[in-house]
């Protein structure tokens, strides 16, 4: 329950028409909404400064549907992340006003403002930097988490190491952000590169994107987590959501510092 509904809810108390009762239940059950197969929480903006973000593997597009609906009725935005094509197609259908990532996998349901609310965004920029073509899924899943709770989010395509002149020609980019995520498969050494050049949180993104010793990612993670570069920070393989959530945390903390 939002601060302006509960307001809204203890002047229908004082006014009398709604019982202490009844207010009493409204505010115990608001937090959490039951469905057959899923249990929302609407509070999760209140700790966390976005609200609850849906997963979309595992789930029937009917699922998806009805679950971005109740959180989209609450205020949104609503993002949801690795959506099948069925499932966004008929979120699409649903959501006349839905955005469809086709490349990310995401779909973003954009939110309504709500009084008393207010979305923490950061002012600095996030740079989403992404070593191969084959990495662009991932990356973008970052670009659009990012940009979707409030950061200014720019993505560099295509300057791995095997042409390391691409990457040094965005120098003053690669400055000018102020948290930077890697996004790269095969041996993963991008983040280490990247790690050398700037003086800024660099969140690292290992991808399943590789050769057979590659073991599916596991090689640019071990790679990552072994980074001489200080400052480096790994997450999980093929988590661009993850790594976008976290760069627009840095970002939002370093503009209220």
């Amino acid at each position: 329950m939002r601060p302006a509904e509960l307001k809204r809810l203890l002047e229908r108390v004082r006014r009398g028409s709604v019982s202490p009762a009844e207010a009493a239940r409204r505010i115990d059950e608001a937090p959490l909404e039951q469905l057959a197969f899923a249990t929302l929480d609407h509070q999760r903006s209140q700790r966390t400064g976005f609200p609850e973000v849906v997963f979309g593997l595992g789930k029937t597009p009917a699922q998806l549907v009805a679950i971005a609906g109740r959180l989209f009725e609450k205020g949104g935005p609503v993002l949801a992340t690795r959506v099948d094509e069925a499932g966004r197609t008929a979120l699409a259908r649903a959501f006349p006003q839905a955005v469809l990532h086709e490349l990310a996998r995401c779909v973003v349901l954009p939110g309504v403002r709500v009084r008393g609310t207010r979305r923490a965004r950061g002012t600095g920029s996030v740079l989403v930097v992404c070593a191969g073509t084959a990495d662009l899924p991932v990356a973008e899943e970052a670009l659009v988490t990012a940009r979707v709770m409030g950061s200014n989010a720019e993505l560099i395509a295509d300057v791995g190491v095997a042409g390391l002149h691409r990457l040094l020609a965005h120098r003053q980019r690669l400055r000018g952000a102020r948290v930077i995520v890697v996004v790269a498969g095969l041996e993963g050494a991008l983040a280490s590169v990247v790690g050398g050049l700037v003086d800024r949180p660099v969140i690292a993104v290992p991808t399943s994107i590789g050769y057979g010793a590659h073991f599916r990612g596991l090689a640019p993670l071990l790679a990552m987590l072994n980074s001489c570069a200080a400052g480096i920070t790994v997450v999980n393989v093929d988590n661009g959501f993850g790594a976008g959530y976290a760069a627009h945390l840095v970002n939002v903390a370093a503009r209220r510092r």
